[in-house]
């Protein structure tokens, strides 16, 4: 539950968005809890990267309303959505490689020390600490952070992240180029993270990822939302078939779960 009780954290309604003649959002609605994780699934094409890029103040929406707390917001820049506690983690991470482990946790807010030198000593404890917090054993922060696997990359950016006062993580497609195992890893620091209490907004293709971690599901299409479900409401496989093809794939799987040897389905000339 967020700070307002009955308020989500973060509240889109009804908002489109378009570039030029092209429709990329319309009429959209979302919610996202503290302490929940509200998982947008989607094909390309579908909008979710648009709606990314309005939920951390990248790009203006258009049409229908954004709320923070309750409150009315019309970010300008993806500055100000940092200022009111929404962090977005991308996919391609904004990492430098060839840096240690404590530089990128701290790139761009170092610590300084006297005579404005940067404190190294309290950044790379910091770094332990707060990946030790989100269940990240990482005792050498001083490895280039480009040696890590993806998914603990993923990782250190969600609990960067949350050390610099995240109220709600977007994350963009964060198992999208990882293996099971390290898909496994990245789902198990999303959950830790809605256990510390934020509002995760998990964007994903991928309905095998999302279901075991997500508690609300908004399923995207064309620009629309075509499905709005809590966990309770959907199982598994009914959240894959409205993703992979709504109403008519649903009809299709009825159909073949009909079919009885010896129809007319036997031959395809008399479908």
């Amino acid at each position: 539950m967020s700070a307002d009780e009955g308020v989500p954290l973060v509240r889109l309604t009804g908002v489109g968005k378009s570039y030029g003649t092209v429709v990329a959002l319309r009429e959209v609605d979302l919610e996202a809890w503290a302490g929940e994780v509200t998982c947008v699934l989607g094909d390309n094409g579908a909008g979710k990267s648009t709606l990314i890029k309005i939920i951390a103040g990248l790009h203006r929406h258009d049409s229908g309303t954004y709320e923070v707390q309750g409150e009315e917001v019309a970010f300008g820049s993806p500055r100000d959505a940092l200022d009111l506690g929404i962090a977005t983690v991308y996919q391609d991470l904004a990492v430098v490689p060839l840096m240690p482990v404590w530089r990128n946790f701290f790139l761009g807010s170092e610590l300084r020390g006297g005579f404005g030198r940067m404190d190294v000593a309290s950044m790379r404890r910091t770094t332990r600490e707060e990946l030790a917090a989100m269940g990240v054993d990482l005792p050498d922060v001083d490895r280039p952070i480009g040696t890590l696997s993806g998914g603990e990359r993923q990782c250190v950016a969600i609990a960067r992240a949350v050390h610099f006062g995240a109220r709600a993580l977007v994350l963009d497609e964060p198992t999208a180029a990882l293996g099971v195992k390290q898909a496994g890893v990245v789902l198990r620091y999303v959950v830790q993270a809605r256990e510390r209490g934020l509002a995760v907004v998990f964007i994903t293709h991928n309905p095998h990822h999302a279901y075991p971690v997500g508690d609300r599901f908004l399923i995207l299409n064309r620009g629309r939302a075509i499905g709005r479900h809590r966990k309770d409401e959907i199982t598994r496989e009914e959240l894959t078939v409205q993703m992979a093809g709504g109403a008519e794939l649903e009809r299709l799987a009825h159909e073949l779960a009909a079919y009885e040897p010896g129809t007319a389905y036997d031959d395809p000339r008399e479908r």
